[in-house]
């Protein structure tokens, strides 16, 4: 993947927000400070209130900066996957956070992203199907964004399991060739899908 360096990472405020992303993602919102935050910085406390005024503001900040990252995954996976294509690479920063945010209840405005974005996709897909789904795309797309989300949640577990350290080349590519096997391959057979439905009635 071709990165290309955001203008604003080069700034102060980019910085405070990164040591956030990193503090947070150690401590806990509840018990990451702005101290802490400012000293990872390497800036003053008034600096951090300069520019965010609050914690909460804060975090609210870092959030975004994660949706951008994704909206980026995004728009390159759109245009076909290249092999420089390196999604654990871009989001290996922020995974403590991520996982601290999902697990103490935050990080909404990220899961809502993502499952727009999967919405998206599910449309074009259904359309090229043809057959229409029995659940909504919005039900589909909320459930697949957890999903994603659990993979940095249970970093550790997914790469014991897998046997393989997940941020290595290697480790990367077998976890992307796992999920496209996931979704390429139905575990159901329509015969089977159809029992289940009726089943649940």
């Amino acid at each position: 993947m071709t990165t290309v360096q955001d203008p604003e990472d080069l700034t102060a405020r980019a910085r405070i927000r990164d040591a956030a992303i990193r503090h947070i993602g150690e401590h806990g919102f509840e018990r990451a400070t702005i101290r802490g935050i400012a000293e990872s910085a390497g800036v003053s406390l008034g600096l951090v209130r300069h520019h965010f005024g609050s914690k909460q503001a804060l975090r609210e900040a870092c959030d975004e900066h994660l949706m951008k990252m994704v909206r980026r995954l995004h728009d390159e996976a759109a245009t076909g996957l290249s092999a420089g294509f390196s999604p654990v690479a871009v989001m290996g920063p922020y995974r403590a956070y991520l996982a601290r945010a999902l697990t103490e209840g935050g990080a909404s405005p990220l899961f809502d992203e993502m499952t727009g974005i999967g919405e998206r996709w599910l449309a074009v897909a259904d359309r090229e199907r043809g057959e229409a789904p029995d659940v909504p795309a919005r039900a589909r797309a909320a459930v697949m964004a957890a999903m994603a989300l659990s993979v940095p949640v249970l970093y550790p577990h997914v790469a014991r399991a897998m046997g393989a350290d997940l941020s290595t080349p290697e480790g990367e590519r077998l976890l992307m060739r796992t999920l496209i096997e996931i979704y390429s391959r139905p575990v159901l057979s329509p015969e089977a899908a159809a029992e289940a439905r009726a089943a649940l009635g």
